[in-house]
């Protein structure tokens, strides 16, 4: 019997079935965990490294073995939220383990125990704390770690976007962390990030408190011909066909990049009825679908955005890869202002991550968002 559900997830946890290749990776990853080291896992931001460690952690051999936790600090700024989501994230995985681990992270936190409220039907704590009942977050953070390392089994912690703590005001967190994680023997630890450079200076500069303290992985495209075979067997699995030529161009469109092929193929995937072949014109109609669901979300973006910087910006899509972006040239072809006006836009485009940056060529990160603007273009609008 054919299954009719859609296979090209894009979020929320993955199951194995749905989960394309990174078999080298994933098996990596497994095996440095279980030999006892700590990990930093770079790739560009939606390349798939929150799938590849949940991936990891749902295999029998650290699923029965560990205590795995994921915490994703992207959008703290401060110890004080770095705390507040570590304290969640692992609170939030304890409880299904019973409430023997509920109540020893009740004992370990002290600080935090007096103020956790409880559900009313079932008597369970729940972790409801606002940030301000996190009044000594260094204290508080030490109660964690002690927490971890007193776990009746081993533990594993990702922490995702982790050179987040670099952008806190604090100036210390990086030695305050390096020196919890160092006296710690019941946990290895999975450093995962997007800002690859920012990441590498943390863990290879000698200077700094995590220089060689973890393996390194780089989580790349998944090869072109593997994906475009996971594509088309989803599709025959489920009733329907797709060309190789179709997925290989949506593949290339986006250069592989996990998130934007799922997304789109997701798209493709709920406009097809059981027994149709698609088309160019079904995945142009997905992609159109897609931009257009975001459209008022891109144009406030861009109402907020200064001229200069909106005028680099949609230089950089209309070039798709830009480099030598202070040249002469570049600034006539786009009608720029000045190589300084170049270089101030761009850094503030950088720092918003509205661009990424990569062997000195620059792109509009978020690549719906460009492929948007190209049609704004295209429109004259």
């Amino acid at each position: 019997m054919q299954k009719d559900d859609n296979p090209f997830i894009v979020s929320g946890h993955i199951q194995p079935q749905y989960f394309c290749d990174r078999q080298v990776e994933s098996e990596r990853l497994t095996k440095l965990l279980l030999n006892g080291n700590n990990v930093v896992l770079k790739s560009d931001r939606r390349m798939g490294k929150t799938g590849l460690i949940q991936y990891c952690f749902d295999k029998p051999e650290l699923s029965k073995r560990y205590y795995t936790f994921f915490v994703d600090i992207l959008h703290t700024s401060c110890l004080q939220e770095l705390v507040h989501e570590l304290g969640r994230a692992v609170y939030d995985q304890t409880v299904p383990h019973g409430k023997k681990m509920t109540q020893r992270f009740l004992k370990a936190i002290k600080s935090l125990s007096g103020k956790m409220g409880f559900d009313a039907n079932t008597g369970m704590p729940t972790f409801s704390l606002g940030l301000g009942d996190i009044e000594q977050p260094e204290y508080t953070l030490e109660e964690i770690f002690r927490y971890l390392q007193q776990a009746d089994h081993p533990c594993i912690v990702a922490i995702d976007e982790f050179q987040q703590i670099g952008h806190y005001p604090e100036k210390n967190i990086e030695a305050l962390l390096r020196g919890y994680i160092q006296k710690i023997d019941n946990c290895r630890f999975i450093f995962a990030g997007s800002e690859k450079h920012m990441l590498g200076r943390m863990f290879d500069s000698g200077n700094r408190p995590f220089y060689k303290s973890a393996d390194s992985i780089g989580l790349e495209a998944i090869a072109r011909e593997v994906y475009v075979k996971f594509i088309c067997r989803m599709f025959a699995e489920r009733g329907r066909t797709i060309d190789t030529a179709l997925a290989e161009k949506v593949y290339d469109l986006f250069e592989g990049h996990t998130y934007y092929v799922q997304k789109t193929m997701n798209e493709v995937f709920s406009n097809m009825p059981r027994g149709e072949r698609c088309t160019d014109e079904t995945v142009q109609m997905s992609l159109q679908a897609i931009l257009d669901g975001n459209d008022m979300f891109y144009r406030d973006t861009l109402s907020r955005m200064p001229l200069r910087q909106k005028s680099l910006l949609y230089a950089i899509a209309t070039d798709r890869k830009a480099s030598q972006i202070t040249s002469a040239a570049f600034i006539k072809r786009h009608k720029l202002t000045s190589a300084s006006s170049v270089q101030t836009a761009i850094k503030k485009l950088l720092e918003d991550d509205y661009i990424v940056e990569d062997a000195k060529q620059y792109r509009v990160s978020d690549r719906f968002f460009a492929l948007w603007i190209l049609r704004l273009l295209a429109l004259g609008i």
